[in-house]
């Protein structure tokens, strides 16, 4: 049995841990969970991992009392470095770290830029579109009134700003890190794709972002992502 265990979320975060597993070729084990009616993940979940989400990356052999005894990893960004530092010696996923290197500050960067500054904005609308989504009859005009006003003075603003910053990277260079896809390409690929989902980005104000995407999604790793865990859906 592999050391690797993912429990992996429809439709979450936990694509990029599948899809970083295929990139690295190594063996793991996959349990999938879909959302609940309401949005939300399984209750199943909190049996592995008390914060209830995903992804959760169980590793055995962390224990050096119990070698048997599995630890559960959390949060995409933790377990991309565990996954490169164990499994990337090579480093034909991630630069070296190296303060004078363009490359590995890149790196650094997109990998932070992903959660602390992209995604809390597109977070924000689809709880919103949920609202709602999932209100009464009489109030839904009121909370469309209300998305549509949190919209206009804070989200679309901050999504746009972010969409820019992406679009002048990658019309520079091909990836994230450079000249070379990287994790730090699986760590910006879920905001990409979630800011892509309905209407999707306008082809010409953001057509080096989609280009890189189609390059994304043409991988063998990512297709096979896919193909175990499902598409991603917004």
């Amino acid at each position: 049995m592999s050391e690797l265990h993912l429990h992996h979320l429809e439709n979450s975060r936990s694509f990029r841990i599948l899809w970083l597993l295929e990139e690295l070729g190594v063996e793991y084990q996959l349990t999938r969970y879909e959302r609940t009616n309401s949005y939300l993940a399984p209750k199943s979940l909190e049996r592995v991992h008390p914060s209830g989400k995903s992804p959760v990356l169980e590793v055995a052999g962390l224990n050096p009392k119990d070698l048997a005894e599995k630890t559960s990893l959390i949060e995409s960004g933790h377990i991309i470095d565990y996954l490169m530092a164990k499994y990337d010696t090579e480093y034909k996923l991630h630069p070296k770290v190296d303060a004078e290197s363009q490359a590995w500050r890149d790196y650094d960067f997109w990998m932070h830029y992903a959660e602390a500054s992209a995604m809390p904005a597109l977070v924000m609308r689809l709880v919103f579109s949920k609202v709602v989504e999932r209100s009464p009859t009489l109030i839904k005009p009121i909370a469309k009134g209300i998305r549509k006003q949190v919209e206009a003075l804070m989200i679309n603003k901050n999504i746009r700003t972010a969409l820019d910053l992406i679009e002048e990277k990658l019309s520079k260079d091909k990836w994230f890190a450079g000249s070379e896809f990287s994790a730090a390409d699986v760590q910006m690929g879920f905001f990409i794709e979630a800011a892509n989902a309905g209407p999707g980005l306008d082809e010409v104000r953001y057509n080096s972002t989609l280009n890189w995407l189609k390059r994304c999604q043409g991988r063998q790793a990512y297709k096979a992502a896919v193909e175990k865990g499902g598409k991603l859906e917004f």
